[in-house]
């Protein structure tokens, strides 16, 4: 219980201070001199103050209107990037804090925060609008310095600051930057007071981005095409630090890409618009470092023109959200082990402060249907609580008056409203899955508490555009599914079935009756108009595909009699399909659930270790080391199709490796009673798997020799476990450690 506490407490460390109250002296500036329209130059924000007395303490709150990057004496405050992070700006803006009394020294100090473009005011969104959110680029600044002597001083932005530009000449997500290393600082302007709000700023509370891993080139070449590459081995979302030496003006370009093509070549064919390019202009003043400031590309491979590659002058950085590791999963088939290693590495290049689409590509948005289907599986590979709880206040902010959920969150595209799907079956649907995921899963009821509203607003929206008991949208369906298309209202349908009883299940939880008694009737109807209109009396759904039946299987949309012969039938499609897949985004997660959960555990297997397309292992053998948004995205002749090679859709295939293969699973919220029902399979010879739920560490091991079945539990303490050991009677236990 003690850790389970203290888990708890790490989601209220940063305490939701009122920005207003702490700003409330500090001033918004802005440029006092007239930007350019497009390729601006990254403003940079400039002020010298004196420290005569001895420090107790010097704290900096911070934001932008945009992407802020602050220096004291040249040294960089933080080691967090894309600050303050994307939000729905017009309703959420974030502050950091930070400790800085050791950048500090007595005498002068000199300040400096460069503004990039970001989120806010840059070129973003698939329609590559500008200045989604503003065209200004505003600084809110407040430093806090307390002496020896008890007295105080406050630093804030006002007009005592100036403003110029610097080496920075342009910064985008998607262009990259252009870096300018004979420019320092121009002739400082005036910078002028700007009456931005303050009554939106928030306390960040999400774990920030940060660089991780390195990677050194496994090889650099020339290709066909006469291009000089480096191939850092594995595709990720992040940068590539250089050391470059020559001449005053030399011109330095790296450009970014996932994949070669068929013959060799550098491939840019999948990025749309995004030029991924980052330029360096060199002073001639001996050999330097670069790196960007405020753009990441998603990216293994790198051509670099303009000089002499020499490999180990690079090295690719690695950038994501700092959440901490949960759970470790291997077995005695390596494909299978790769396979984790890419949905981990996908998840990693779409966490860089909201859950992503794809790093690549003029898009890197917060898909909700990516989302929804992948949460369970983050869960177990990191600590995603405060990470998800964060996106669901920009969820929450962005819903329309009447409950619709956007397909992306932020919305980007909410003033010209270019996504016609608003309130998606699958997507939308986030609003309610997410926080359920998340209150099974760490057991704290304070996220069904905070999105208790937007659940419910979401299930009444649907309920007030269906008609006669059906809801039909215009929506994504089973997205990129191989088979045949699935009826988008029977979807709608068995999606509107799932919010609507976890909408019950979270007013069970917190203890809303009269919502449960109006919500119970409602559900059962949903469930007769599914049963009326998409299911024949024989149990035949009306649109004879695997995803058909995965929904009406695990949302429970069909009565028990019924059941199996929906299993059946789907158990004869895969088998008609020579047990291969052919589901999309919405029928993939829920494939495996639903053929093991009704007695077809050895097919679910070989639909896991099918090796050709379209299968969870085809991606492998064609190199692959992260989840492709397409099952072929590379065809067997190796042709590549412009798709992003970075989607962690597929890989919510996590969650049944580690439930069902693993057997690690949650018999209540929280963990606080755990299930370990290990189902081996596949000609699997071992498996070791770990999690660390809120009150410790988890382990299920397995291991089969000469046919002899042997098992390592640990459970921890404070939680008490039903081991169900395969071909014998289940066993109940308290925490300790268990070999069967």
């Amino acid at each position: 219980m003690i850790k389970k506490l203290l888990f708890c407490l790490f989601l209220l460390t940063a305490t939701a201070v009122s920005g207003q109250s702490i700003f409330q002296s500090a001033k918004w500036i802005v440029p006092g001199f007239k930007e350019d329209t497009l390729l601006r130059p990254c403003p940079v924000y400039t002020k010298t103050i004196d420290v005569q007395k001895g420090l107790r303490s010097a704290t900096l709150y911070i934001t932008a209107h945009g992407l802020y990057e602050a220096n004291i004496n040249t040294q960089r405050v933080g080691d967090a990037y894309f600050t303050p992070g994307f939000t729905s700006y017009n309703r959420r803006l974030q502050y950091q804090q930070y400790d800085v009394k050791a950048l500090l020294k007595k005498g002068r100090n000199a300040i400096a925060v460069t503004i990039g473009e970001g989120w806010y005011r840059g070129v973003f969104g698939g329609n590559l609008a500008h200045d989604i959110y503003g065209n200004d680029a505003g600084l809110l600044f407040q430093l806090d310095l307390t002496y020896n002597d008890g007295s105080h001083r406050s630093v804030l932005s006002d007009s005592s600051w100036q403003c110029t530009t610097g080496p920075i000449r342009y910064s985008s997500l998607y262009d990259g930057e252009l870096y300018d290393a004979r420019i320092q600082l121009r002739q400082p302007g005036p910078v002028a007071i700007a009456d931005f709000r303050k009554d939106i700023l928030v306390a960040d509370n999400t774990p920030p981005v940060r660089e991780k891993e390195n990677f050194h080139p496994i090889k650099v070449w020339t290709t066909p095409k006469g291009e000089q590459v480096l191939d850092f081995g594995q595709n990720m979302a992040g940068w590539v630090r250089c050391q470059l030496e020559g001449k005053g003006g030399d011109t330095i370009r790296l450009y970014h890409a996932e994949m070669l093509d068929k013959e060799g070549n550098f491939y840019t064919g999948n990025l749309r618009e995004a030029k991924a390019t980052d330029t360096y202009i060199l002073p001639g003043k001996g050999k330097g470092t670069f790196q960007p400031h405020f753009t990441w590309h998603g990216f293994r491979y790198v051509k670099v023109e303009g000089c002499k590659v020499n490999a180990n002058d690079f090295t690719a950085v690695a950038l994501y959200s700092d959440l901490a590791p949960a759970g470790t999963f291997s077995c005695s088939n390596p494909m299978l082990n790769q396979l984790c290693h890419n949905i981990t590495w996908s998840f990693k290049g779409n966490s860089l402060d909201i859950p992503t689409d794809c790093p690549q590509r003029s898009e890197r948005l917060g898909w909700t249907g990516d989302a929804q289907v992948f949460c369970r599986t983050a869960s177990y590979l990191f600590h995603v609580d405060a990470f998800f709880s964060k996106w669901l206040q920009d969820l929450e902010a962005d819903q329309a008056v009447n409950g619709a959920v956007p397909s992306i969150i932020p919305d980007v595209y909410e003033k010209l409203r270019k996504d016609p799907r608003a309130g998606a079956a699958g997507w939308a649907d986030a609003a309610a899955i997410i926080p359920w995921t998340l209150y099974w899963v760490y057991g704290d009821t304070a996220v069904l508490n905070r999105q208790y509203t937007s659940m419910k607003a979401w299930v009444d929206y649907i309920n007030s555009v269906s008609k006669d008991g059906l809801w039909t949208a215009n929506g994504y369906g089973d997205w990129l599914a191989p088979g045949d298309s699935t009826s988008l209202p029977y979807i709608d349908q068995c999606y509107w079935a799932n919010s609507t009883q976890l909408l019950i299940n979270t007013a069970k939880v917190l203890g809303k009756t009269a919502d449960v008694e109006k919500y119970s009737p409602l559900l059962q109807n949903i469930k007769s108009a599914f049963l009326k209109h998409y299911i024949s009396p024989e149990g035949v759904a009306i649109t004879n595909t695997q995803t058909a039946y995965i929904l009406a299987l695990q949302f429970d949309m069909l009565p028990d009699c019924m059941k199996k012969n929906a299993a059946d039938r789907l158990a004869t499609l895969v088998r008609n399909n020579n047990d291969h897949l052919a589901t999309g985004f919405l029928g993939t997660p829920y494939l495996l659930h639903a053929l093991s959960e009704n007695g077809y555990t050895a097919i679910a297997y070989k639909v896991l270790n099918q090796e050709t397309y379209p299968s969870w292992l085809y991606p492998l053998k064609m190199g692959a080391t992260t989840i492709w948004e397409k099952w072929n995205a590379i065809k067997p002749d190796s042709t590549i199709q412009a798709t992003s090679f970075n989607h962690y859709s597929y890989g919510a295939v996590g969650e049944w490796l580690y439930r069902v293969v693993a057997g690690i699973d949650a018999a209540s919220p929280g963990y606080e009673k755990i299930t370990i029902h290990p189902q081996p399979g596949g000609g699997l010879e071992w498996v070791n798997a770990g999690y660390t739920c809120p009150y410790g560490r988890i382990v299920s091991n397995w291991k089969i020799t000469n046919g002899k079945f042997t098992m390592h539990v640990e459970i921890p303490a404070g939680t008490r476990a039903t081991i169900m050991i395969p071909g014998k009677e289940s066993v109940e236990v308290a925490a300790g450690t268990y070999d069967f």
